[in-house]
């Protein structure tokens, strides 16, 4: 197991009790965030992620916090169901409590069945939205917020007379806007330390600002297409399915999902009602081996059969090629269904993820089939003028960046920045 080093640690020269913050990693890169802050009596971490960049084995040095160690740490809080905030938890010594949304809850369990990445049972503790508890010296609000996962959290945390505020990942142009525009309009007050990403900064390729702008759009290509076109998604962003099915809706189209999709949207409905459903108007699903097999393996053979009702064979979407938008994926099924459609000279593949993900591979791939390719996306995060209008409604004594690989740009764009290396500890005074 690869473990890092503290770096350098900062000593107060007042007595008393202290809250301290050590960012573990985050300062410096987007992804592998995990933070720790600490008491003389408690130790609380937040996120646990799997590094984007770099050496994606590499652990912080935390003592206590791993299996076969004694257990030192109190808690660790999941702000989101993403693998860049959660995916090391798998080496986590298994009593000790994992706080989480039972939004991300769900999402982590349904990962844990079809994804290679799993990070097996956890000590799970489900939280709600601004329903405060404790941990040992810790008092914790957790506050919903829009994001691209969903049910994403961000914390206010009290100990020691101080009050720190942790981001998490957020925005404030998706389908959950009006969790952004309450929290501006009634902020947490008195903040000593808000530790706040930065994902967006240095970025200027964003051409659709909302989740409205996406549908709009989408709306636009099923009006104008005449073969089959294909949606490449994450299934785990709600808002993006939402806006994918209004789309459909709008304009008579049929939304062909797969059973991993129709598995998490089956699941969500214990957070949220609204959220649509496999057997909803205009959905069907297209069987794979591989989403198949996963669902028996884990217990759920019956669900194979209800899915089973809303089922769409390949000979169907053939027939009804011009009306579909099916969900597709950069993986080794992808070149199967092409194989077996007829005609796809002209399809358009909507490619509605980040662009980094979107390898020179497919991209030849769908050259030679002639698929065209076109972005259609909006960021996860927050943009560079709602990280200001954020910060400057919580009004923090000092801001920390994380999750960021721009952290040198905040003293420009932010009041009161204080920029810390990965493993330095900072006591909050």
């Amino acid at each position: 197991m690869a473990i890092s080093s503290l770096t350098k640690i900062y000593y107060a020269k007042r007595n008393g009790k202290k809250m301290k913050l050590i960012i573990h990693r985050g300062t410096q890169e987007i992804g592998g965030s995990c933070v720790e802050i600490r008491t003389a009596k408690t130790r609380l971490l937040i996120d646990f992620g799997i590094p984007l960049v770099g050496d994606q084995a590499k652990l912080p040095d935390i003592q206590g916090l791993y299996k076969g160690q004694e257990k030192a740490i109190d808690g660790i809080l999941i702000s989101h169901s993403h693998l860049d905030h959660y995916g090391f938890l798998e080496r986590v010594h298994p009593e000790i409590p994992v706080y989480m949304s039972q939004g991300a809850s769900i999402l982590i369990e349904v990962s844990n069945i079809f994804i290679p990445t799993k990070v097996g049972a956890l000590n799970t503790r489900i939280i709600k939205h601004k329903k405060q508890f404790k941990i040992g010296d810790f008092t914790i609000t957790p506050y919903l917020v829009d994001h691209s996962a969903f049910d994403a959290l961000a914390f206010l945390i009290e100990g020691e007379g101080k009050r720190l505020f942790y981001s998490g990942d957020f925005r404030g142009h998706g389908r959950k806007a009006i969790l952004f525009k309450k929290m501006l309009e009634k902020p947490p007050e008195n903040i000593d330390c808000l530790v706040m990403e930065g994902s967006s900064i240095g970025r200027d390729d964003v051409r659709y600002k909302t989740e409205e702008d996406i549908q709009k759009r989408l709306e636009e290509i099923l009006k104008e297409r005449k073969n089959i076109t294909f949606f490449f998604v994450s299934s785990q962003n709600i808002d993006r399915i939402v806006s994918a099915y209004k789309a459909c809706l709008r304009t008579g189209s049929i939304f062909v999902i797969d059973i991993y999709t129709a598995f998490i949207l089956d699941k969500l409905r214990k957070v949220s009602k609204g959220i649509p459903q496999f057997n909803w108007k205009n959905i069907r699903i297209k069987f794979l081996s591989s989403h198949a097999e996963a669902l028996k393996n884990a217990g759920y053979r019956d669900l194979l059969y209800v899915y089973g009702k809303r089922k769409i064979d390949i000979r169907e979407i053939n027939r009804n090629k011009g009306r579909i938008l099916m969900i597709g994926r950069d993986n080794s099924v992808f070149p199967l269904v092409i194989k077996e459609l007829d005609d796809i000279e002209g399809a358009k593949v909507v490619y509605s993820m980040w662009k980094g993900y979107l390898t020179e591979k497919f991209e030849k791939y769908c050259g030679e089939k002639k698929l065209i390719i076109e972005m259609v996306h909006t960021s996860g995060h927050a943009d560079p003028e709602d990280l200001k209008t954020f910060s400057n409604a919580l009004k923090p004594r000092v801001l920390i960046p994380i999750h960021t690989f721009e952290a040198k740009r905040y003293p420009d764009l932010f009041q009161n920045v204080k920029l810390l290396k990965d493993g330095e500890m900072f006591l909050i005074n």
